[in-house]
């Protein structure tokens, strides 16, 4: 099976744009969707071009790009929303009616958050790190501060200190990974994006908007997730840490929770094979 760039790269024309997506596997598999992160030079290719062969064995694969973030056409509106939003219009198009999602960071709120709104559409969900609220650990978290020094002013030497708070292994943070992230960073939609989530005067308005809102965070509705739920976590996110999985655990009716040792944001990456493992087995259930 050839999982390359080239050969899985795909893309939908809908009345909001362009948007781009990468297929693999079985025609006749069952749909296994896979939702992207945030972060300076994020796809949905670069979290889970490791992980696709594995998943495209057992599935028919789709990792959607969302827009904003530099490859999908970019929409109007918050990008966690937007995000949802083109989930949505991604599986009406290809007549997908249900499917399990797997959601890194993010796309894990994206996932929480289409499971409370469509229930009818996630059959499973598998969220890596992200999801929930700090509950010991400082907010923003380290990463979250190092992402901000990035988005209002970008050098990359910011973006290596991010990149640096996203591992436990920092020898993954290889030059050509550096570059790879610079490069798709600067591009205007994808900076426009990170301003709206990043830059320190959007978190701040956004953190005053919550403060004064009668609408409760979407953490607090998520005993209304029905679908099965996987949590995996890093036990050393820098970015997330691992106490914000104490409230999904316990309000999602059936959450499981999965820690990996000597790991860090990107699990999917840092522990791919035992990841990939876990992911398995809660799918095939």
């Amino acid at each position: 099976m050839d999982v390359s760039y080239e050969a899985t790269k795909r893309e939908l024309t809908t009345d909001q744009g362009t948007l781009r997506y990468h297929e693999a596997g079985d025609a006749d598999a069952p749909p296994l969707i896979l939702l992207h992160g945030s972060g300076p030079g994020v796809t949905g290719w670069r979290n889970y071009r490791g992980n696709l062969g594995h998943f495209a064995q057992t599935h028919h694969c789709y990792v959607i790009e969302f827009p904003g973030f530099g490859v999908s056409d970019a929409v109007e509106g918050h990008p966690v929303l937007t995000a949802g939003g083109s989930v949505i219009r991604f599986m009406d198009a290809l007549a997908i009616d249900k499917a399990p999602m797997i959601g890194n960071s993010m796309g894990g709120v994206v996932g929480v958050n289409l499971a409370i709104k469509k229930p009818d559409r996630v059959e499973k969900l598998v969220t890596i790190g992200g999801v929930g609220p700090n509950v010991f650990s400082p907010s923003p978290s380290e990463g979250l501060r190092l992402l901000q020094e990035f988005t209002d002013a970008p050098e990359k030497d910011k973006l290596v200190r991010w990149l640096n708070s996203m591992v436990f292994d920092r020898s993954l943070v290889t030059e050509e990974l550096i570059e790879e992230r610079w490069e798709a960073a600067i591009n205007p939609d994808a900076q426009k994006t990170a301003q709206m989530m990043y830059g320190s005067a959007a978190f701040e308005m956004q953190q005053q908007f919550m403060a004064a809102s009668d609408t409760p965070p979407y953490w607090a509705s998520m005993h209304k997730v029905a679908c099965p739920t996987l949590l995996t976590w890093g036990r050393d996110d820098r970015v997330s840490p691992p106490d914000m999985a104490m409230v999904p655990m316990r309000l999602i009716p059936d959450a499981e929770l999965h820690i990996f040792p000597k790991c860090g944001h990107w699990v999917m990456i840092e522990a791919k094979e035992a990841f990939e493992a876990t992911v398995t087995s809660f799918l095939s259930r």
